[in-house]
């Protein structure tokens, strides 16, 4: 094969292959974008009580950048009230990953004790740890809470899930 042709050849093959790689990994390479808000209630009977389940929220991410954040949940029996919340301002951190076809991301605080403090829960002690995840599998996001530390006198959040284009939601059965 001449010259002239074999450099042309290693031209036409070197784009055909950057080309590929190129759409092969751009899917890879795109941040992982979460823009949602919900607003979620639920009444149930806990043992002969009404319980009323209220949570609203707004998650938006860009990878691992956290442009805003924000969750209250509050679980309301006839006599008292539980609520926690957090916050942009309770300094978040995010992971982002991909699974397959799912996107997880995996929210926690920097320091969660100074969050707490700030917040004024100095009473009980349920921890302080706090993780977030948030699974999105197609139009379902998957919102799985360990956040003790911004409870006040609250176990934890509540675990949901929101249907990203109608904004239903459901409450883990307990």
């Amino acid at each position: 094969m001449p010259s002239t042709l074999r450099n042309n050849f290693r031209r036409r093959t070197g784009l055909l292959l950057f080309v590929l790689a190129t759409a092969l990994l751009a899917p890879l390479a795109q941040a992982q974008q979460l823009q949602t808000k919900f607003g979620c209630n639920m009444t149930r009977n806990e043992d002969g009580e009404k319980v009323i389940y209220g949570d609203t929220g707004e998650f938006r991410l860009n990878g691992k950048r956290i442009e805003a954040l924000r969750w209250e949940s509050a679980l309301y029996r006839p006599t008292h009230g539980f609520e926690c919340s957090i916050d942009s301002s309770d300094d978040p951190q995010a992971e982002v990953q991909r699974d397959g076809a799912r996107e997880n991301w995996r929210i926690t605080l920097k320091d969660p004790a100074a969050a707490r403090q700030r917040r004024g829960y100095d009473f009980f002690n349920h921890g302080m740890n706090c993780s977030i995840r948030l699974q999105r599998d197609g139009d379902k996001l998957h919102v799985i809470p360990s956040c003790p530390a911004l409870c006040g006198s609250r176990g934890n959040f509540t675990t949901l899930s929101v249907d990203l284009k109608t904004g239903t939601c459901s409450y883990e059965q307990k």
